[in-house]
């Protein structure tokens, strides 16, 4: 068993070659970087991704990130596409082959067939000398000097390179697309990055109650109104306007500063120009302000008039932190 100093000295070890890797990479981004940017943006068809083993992986999450950032894409397991799964390739489809070594059996049974549909095949691959690389109308260099593996075996730095690489590759179509966060959010309505994209104060406050007293209520009036309601909070509306507000830190606050609550009113313990928030704003924005201002209730305005209350608890309720 080795020590904590020498298991902590091989994460250390690993972490640097990995990071060497990925710097080396900035060599490697070049006119076939920038062509395939180029002729996936102006396809008509899909990006259909594929590799073998470890290169396997990552080609699936490559897949992943190219279908939320708007290129649509689908994965290919390279063992299965000469078992036919090669069907699933339409005629305007782009290929997109991961291999480190670019030798592997599969690949060599493969990139013929690819080569023979007429699709245009790009070998994202670490030896530019390979069959692979030779078969390919386009090459992404993901070339490193060395995996992490101390024995320079198991695929570490290499498939480091490959995820990096693809993600530079997605990123460059997001911009050409012009993708935008709204884009985004379409693809991801089910998580909480999505949600902070589309959900609206309106979406959240209406499930709450409406706590309401006016500034002539008395001290029980007002703490029944803020008890009953659950939200800690009570606005005060004078002709129908918000002139003021009451939490129950106000109620804190006043316990130290009268002996007596005869004769008080809402307008005596009130704090006045309270923080609100429109009803069609983003409930992210919510959030914003409460975190800025040490507060967990922003009052809710519809045209000028006061609609309700957003509690910090409803925004936490949808995964939104």
């Amino acid at each position: 068993m080795k020590t904590a100093e020498e298991i902590r000295q091989i994460a250390l070890n690993t972490i640097r070659e990995e990071t060497q890797a990925i710097e080396h990479l900035s060599n490697l981004v070049d006119d076939d970087f920038v062509k395939c940017v180029e002729i996936i943006f102006l396809s008509k068809g899909r990006v259909i991704v594929t590799g073998i083993g470890k290169s396997a992986n990552i080609a699936a999450k490559l897949v992943s990130t190219l279908n939320s950032t708007g290129t649509q894409a689908i994965f290919m397991h390279a063992a299965d596409a000469i078992h036919g799964d090669l069907g699933m390739i339409g005629k305007d489809d782009i290929i997109l082959c991961l291999s480190k070594s670019g030798n592997t059996p599969e690949i060599k049974v493969l990139a013929p067939f690819l080569k023979l549909m007429g699709n245009v095949l790009i070998a994202m691959v670490g030896n530019r000398n390979s069959y692979l690389a030779r078969e390919a109308d386009y090459i992404i260099d993901t070339t490193v000097e060395r995996e992490a593996c101390p024995n320079n075996l198991a695929p570490t730095s290499s498939t480091t390179a490959q995820l990096v690489m693809g993600d530079a590759l997605a990123t460059a179509l997001l911009e050409c697309r012009g993708f935008t966060a709204g884009d985004f959010a379409r693809y991801h309505p089910g998580g909480a990055l999505g949600k902070k994209l589309y959900l609206r104060v309106s979406d959240v406050y209406v499930h709450n109650e409406k706590p309401e007293v006016k500034p002539e209520d008395d001290i029980r009036t007002v703490i029944l109104e803020i008890s009953s309601k659950r939200l800690g909070v009570a606005a005060v509306i004078d002709n129908g306007q918000l002139i003021g507000i009451i939490t129950d830190g106000d109620l804190r606050r006043m316990l130290h500063t009268h002996d007596s609550f005869a004769g008080l009113t809402a307008k005596d313990v009130m704090s006045v120009n309270p923080k609100t928030i429109g009803h069609s704003a983003m409930v992210s924005d919510a959030l914003d302000i409460m975190r800025a201002n040490n507060i967990t209730q922003l009052l809710v305005v519809n045209n000028g008039s006061y609609a309700g209350v957003i509690h910090l608890h409803d925004i936490l309720k949808e995964g939104i932190i």
